[in-house]
């Protein structure tokens, strides 16, 4: 049995989330990635776009292969006055193979201090749907994804 994986990372400045619905989190291309040996976050798509960072199709991990995949997220948020952080992993997320599946969604109270939250789930991937995560607060204004991490791995 082969483990194929990709292991998405962006740290620093972040990414802004605006408050209310989902939004999708984004991660650079290339140097700044942690693992992509598989091919599976390539600014050239599998569906014949390309891709710049921080489009939303930055947010996608394409897999490799048919298969179980373990999914991994590591989010880290700003401080702010929230009642509720929201995240989720989807499949097609943009509904560009037909339509956004969401799965292991999470509502959480803030805990003290900085709010870091590690989850996983595990589902059947397939090549021509994207996998994305994504992230939602409901704070009254733009609140900052400090650091955030998306891997897969897939059982073939």
């Amino acid at each position: 049995m082969a483990v194929l994986v990709c292991s998405l990372y962006v740290h620093g400045n972040g990414q802004m989330i605006e408050p209310g619905g989902y939004r999708l989190v984004r991660f650079p291309y290339g140097s700044r990635e942690s693992y992509d040996r598989h091919g599976m976050h390539q600014t050239r798509q599998p569906d014949g776009d390309g891709s710049t960072y921080p489009d939303e199709r930055s947010g996608l991990i394409w897999p490799a292969a048919d298969g179980w995949g373990d999914l991994v997220a590591n989010i880290h948020w700003e401080a702010g006055d929230y009642t509720e952080l929201r995240d989720r992993f989807v499949r097609d997320p943009l509904g560009l193979a037909g339509g956004e599946d969401s799965t292991g969604t999470d509502h959480r109270r803030p805990s003290p201090g900085m709010q870091c939250f590690t989850k996983t789930h595990a589902i059947f991937v397939h090549p021509d749907t994207p996998l994305g995560l994504k992230v939602a607060h409901n704070d009254d204004r733009p609140r900052r994804l400090l650091h955030a991490q998306f891997k897969l791995a897939i059982h073939v």
